[in-house]
């Protein structure tokens, strides 16, 4: 997911006219919480997402732990006033006199990880974490304790990606330690649409009393480097604007209960550095850990029906015209397109094939494909390179696809799109070439993959600053013109 905190975003209004905090059902809350921990990816995150919650838990009695994965010193990458490191310690000194506020007596944990960077260090998140969630859940679940602890996390969905990082391995942490798990939206707020119902099928509202509302927004308050600028120049703006402080600042918190993931029966990937149990998430190093996972997708095209500008931008349409003219035949017998979107190349591809498959894991893409093709092609959703369409196919198409997946998971990616290949197969492949910070992989990293496998030969290269396309077949490879013998 990619946003601008200086965008307007969805407004407060907007929300309320929708009406989703009135429709959400209430959050089971029941006393007797053995102990309550929040992750915070960065100072802020607490009381922006939970600082009712952390009252209402507080008052009651609660111990609370609160944890904080990084310092949040990249908030303002081109302050001429703070540099990173003064910025790190000013955070930590403010979200100490938020839980002051919000939670007197709370025990902080700051973890000190990167800002920005918690994709790379998931395994020592998870190992932190971990290590902080065993104690409280085998020490203090005495008899008549009211329940598991409850472990509160940013949603995975929300579209930040340390956010999403932090949510996936509290999920994991949760699952292995037998903890409840609450995931508070941020970002959502900003950018999600209020008439997206299957986005909040999992929500519930905390209603929060006059006092709990008083600790949160001097929680908030407290946060001072982002909620006011650091000074008059621009490069010092707030990040969390009055849209973002409204959102806040509701009669309700808003929380996601989903299922966590199953813990791994394999406990030992901790000490070998495979990272999270939850498996699907970039950064963790498994063999498939370090994929997008498919609620990426999910939650990018919540309400969103052409997320990438494919029937508006010239750009897409001009690329796509190029990736047709590089086909080195004009008829296919069966293709096959890995993540074929909402259908807008498919449609093209479709006629200049006999038979066409394509693939995608997001479910609100293929409706909208289907919506596009009708019966013209057989749509399928998997999550690949698990799963992969059966068959052979003499074109197969990976268009900005590939660094979608870990290093291993391309790997097998390639290796089943080869293996797919009918004897004159034709695999082309198309990807952005600029750096997009959720992403595992570069485009160019793709295809360096691809120019490394001796099944296939490189028939055309077209390389541009933005994208680069590739077309490969099996050795040894004869041109167009060699085909037609012309040459």
């Amino acid at each position: 997911m990619t946003f601008d905190h200086r965008d307007p975003g969805t407004t407060e209004d907007a929300w309320r006219a929708a009406g989703l905090l009135d429709r959400l059902p209430p959050l089971d809350l029941p006393d007797g919480a053995p102990h309550l921990v929040v992750l915070a990816a960065h100072p802020d995150d607490e009381s922006l997402g939970a600082g009712g919650l952390l009252a209402r838990l507080t008052y009651r009695g609660t111990p609370v732990t609160v944890v904080v994965a990084t310092d949040g010193e990249a908030s303002h990458p081109d302050s001429p006033t703070l540099s990173p490191a003064r910025l790190a310690g000013l955070r930590r000194r403010e979200l100490v006199d938020a839980i002051d506020v919000a939670a007197p007596g709370a025990a902080v944990v700051f973890l000190g990880l990167p800002d920005g960077g918690l994709r790379e260090h998931r395994p020592t998140l998870h190992r932190r974490l971990s290590a902080i969630l065993g104690p409280v859940t085998e020490d203090e679940r005495g008899p008549g304790e009211g329940g598991p602890v409850l472990l509160c996390a940013p949603w995975r969905g929300d579209g930040h990606r340390d956010h999403r990082i932090a949510g996936e391995v509290a999920a994991a942490v949760a699952g292995e330690r037998g903890a409840r798990l609450l995931e508070y939206p941020i970002w959502w707020w900003h950018w999600g649409n209020p008439d997206d119902r299957t986005a909040t099928e999992d929500m519930r509202a905390l209603t929060l009393t006059p006092q709990e509302r008083t600790a949160k927004r001097f929680a908030l308050a407290a946060h001072r480097s982002q909620v006011e600028p650091l000074s008059p120049d621009p490069r010092d703006a707030a990040t969390v604007g009055p849209e973002m402080l409204r959102h806040a600042d509701r009669a309700v918190e808003v929380f996601v209960e989903a299922p966590c993931p199953s813990p791994a029966p394999a406990a030992p990937s901790l000490a070998t550095g495979s990272g999270s149990a939850a498996g699907r998430g970039p950064g963790s190093g498994s063999a498939t850990s370090e994929s997008l996972p498919a609620g990426f997708f999910d939650a990018f095209y919540r309400g969103r029906p052409d997320p990438w500008g494919f029937e508006t931008r010239w750009y897409e349409e001009r690329k796509r015209a190029v990736t047709l003219a590089s086909l080195p035949r004009a008829r296919f017998r069966a293709g096959l397109e890995v993540g074929c979107s909402t259908g807008v190349l498919t449609a093209d591809l479709a006629t200049r094939c006999d038979r066409l498959v394509g693939v995608d894991v997001a479910a609100a893409a293929l409706a909208a494909a289907r919506d596009r093709l009708g019966d013209e092609v057989e749509l399928l959703r998997l999550q690949t390179p698990a799963e992969w369409p059966e068959g052979l196919f003499d074109l197969v198409v990976l268009s900005e696809v590939g660094y979608y997946y870990g290093a291993s998971d391309l790997e097998t990616a390639i290796s089943r799109a080869v293996g797919s290949l009918t004897a004159d197969g034709v695999l082309v492949a198309c990807h952005w070439r600029h750096p997009v910070p959720e992403y595992p992989l570069r485009g160019d990293d793709v295809h360096a993959a691809l120019a490394a496998r001796a099944e296939i030969v490189r028939l055309v290269h077209h390389l541009e600053e933005d994208f680069v396309l590739e077309v490969f077949v099996r050795p040894p490879g004869r041109s167009v013109a060699a085909e037609a013998g012309l040459a």
